[in-house]
């Protein structure tokens, strides 16, 4: 699934190619937004709150979206090739001179910009806010530490607690806390939690090769995510690849027993 620094990307793009000025073609293909034509309007702001994504336009109107799993917006120049089959467009929005094609968007709504709040109003502090504070900060840790028995890898993922973090970062951020994604918020430093995963994002939210080591090599750019084959790249060990959670929680989870001692999964 898309992560905060890909959401923010995005936004970027879409700022560039859409921002200012009326579309020559608005179409969404969506079963409940089928009768709504942006065509004429004009997209005044992207604003990204986490792993969501609002276009507002004129008149107070916003398109939200969220990525999923599989989801993407593409920004193309005019009778470019489009690298994903037309069947999986769901938005095209055209000023002539650029067209933003969004595939596989299956979470799509049409609302008064005013209401945003009621589908991310939910949500913990956005961990890429650009109005970030020390009362952000403070407030994501807080969340964080609340239930003090839930596994940090849970409890990192967790959108109502902080926005932004998915799973890639969520296995870096244990392993540079130095403990393994099964242990309990009580015994993490939750402050440290909230500033490792704002810089991490932050560091890679203007990258489009995601790098949690500083190496800007293919091989070097993530400490232990995926890198069950590679080892640890801190000391070269094994690395373990189970997964945390349960049901539709599940995911997949990579750590280095060496590096991130504490509990392990039971199986």
């Amino acid at each position: 699934m898309p992560e905060g620094d890909t959401i923010f990307r995005t936004a970027r793009e879409l700022t560039a190619a859409l921002v200012g000025k009326p579309l020559l073609r608005g179409e969404i293909r969506h079963p409940r937004l089928s009768t709504v034509d942006l065509a004429g309007r004009t997209v005044i702001e992207v604003r990204p709150v986490g792993k969501h994504l609002f276009l507002r336009f004129d008149g107070g109107r916003s398109l939200h979206c969220h990525l999923e799993l599989d989801g993407a917006w593409h920004v193309y120049r005019p009778r470019a090739r489009w690298r994903r089959p037309a069947h999986q467009a769901r938005a095209i929005l055209s000023t002539g001179d650029k067209t933003a094609v969004g595939f596989a968007l299956h979470e799509l709504a049409w609302l008064s910009t005013v209401d945003e709040h009621r589908l991310v109003g939910h949500l913990g502090p956005d961990l890429l806010d650009p109005r970030w504070t020390d009362e952000h900060a403070r407030r994501a840790a807080e969340n964080l530490a609340a239930d003090p028995d839930a596994e940090i890898g849970i409890a990192l993922l967790d959108q109502r607690v902080l926005a932004g973090l998915g799973n890639v970062y969520k296995t870096e951020v244990c392993f540079l806390l130095g403990v393994s994604p099964w242990t309990p918020v009580s015994g993490v430093d939750t402050a440290e939690a909230v500033r490792i995963g704002r810089e991490l994002l932050r560091r890679n939210a203007s990258r489009a090769a995601r790098s949690t080591t500083g190496y800007d090599v293919r091989d070097r750019r993530l400490w232990v995510y995926a890198r069950e084959r590679a080892g640890c790249l801190r000391c070269g060990g094994r690395v373990v690849r189970t997964s945390q959670g349960e049901r539709l929680r599940e995911r997949v989870a990579y750590y280095c027993p060496t590096c991130q001692p504490g509990p392990t999964p039971v199986r």
